[in-house]
């Protein structure tokens, strides 16, 4: 894995940012995106404050041509694109009843059409590379629950979308999988991360499974990873 490159979207926290941690321990060269500059280079400061190993990238998944100035920048430095992570994710929950038209359009251009640019933007490097795009769907996609509906779409989705691009890619020397988080101890659902959070996933977890998924013989593919905290609190 040293000296190959990945792009992590949304790897300015969270999930994406665990990723980023385990893949630079690995010797990586790691892109990170956030829709603002400011909070790309301020993570990438903080992952690598020589600023040798990673690039911080301002970018909207949401738009097509900014997914592939992002993704040419990344070649432009390194020269070459050995993974995508497609991380970048938001939430909206409400009924049906209250949910706004605004709410589901936002959650399904970021968490499935976004996924698409990344995705397609990537291939023609990741091709040269025999690469790997792992994207990070979610439990939601497999099991839906009361004011889901917007999340519970795009995550349904991108479970299939990923499966049919591993089928679509796979003679092409790129493997694909989906990593199905349960509960991760992040900002997204409930602030900041505290001790009483310490059950859940933690970041790092997911970045454990991406080095080893990468790390495993290009002959054998999980395609679909379910992943869950392993003694949740008895309800």
């Amino acid at each position: 894995m040293r000296q190959k490159t990945a792009y992590i979207t949304g790897g300015s926290k969270g999930i994406g940012y665990g990723i980023a941690e385990a893949l630079i321990a690995q010797g990586m060269h790691v892109a990170i995106s956030s829709r603002t500059k400011e909070n790309a280079d301020a993570a990438a400061k903080r992952l690598d404050p020589t600023g040798e190993r990673v690039l911080g990238i301002a970018s909207d998944v949401r738009d097509m041509e900014s997914e592939q100035r992002a993704v040419d920048a990344i070649v432009a430095k390194w020269g070459q694109l050995d993974v995508l992570v497609a991380n970048a994710g938001i939430g909206a929950f409400a009924s049906i009843e209250t949910m706004t038209s605004k709410q589901w359009q936002d959650v399904i251009d970021v968490n499935l059409t976004g996924v698409f640019n990344s995705v397609k933007s990537s291939i023609p490097a990741l091709k040269k590379t025999g690469g790997y795009i792992i994207t990070i769907a979610s439990l939601a996609g497999t099991n839906f629950f009361p004011m889901g509906a917007a999340y519970n779409a795009s995550k349904f989705g991108l479970v299939g979308f990923t499966q049919a691009v591993m089928l679509d890619l796979r003679q092409t020397g790129i493997n694909t999988t989906t990593i199905m988080p349960g509960s991760v101890a992040t900002e997204f659902m409930s602030g900041p991360p505290s001790e009483a959070d310490a059950w859940k996933i933690q970041p790092e977890d997911i970045g454990q499974m991406v080095v080893d998924l990468l790390n495993m013989h290009p002959r054998t593919l999980p395609s679909k990873i379910e992943v869950r905290p392993s003694r949740p609190p008895v309800k």
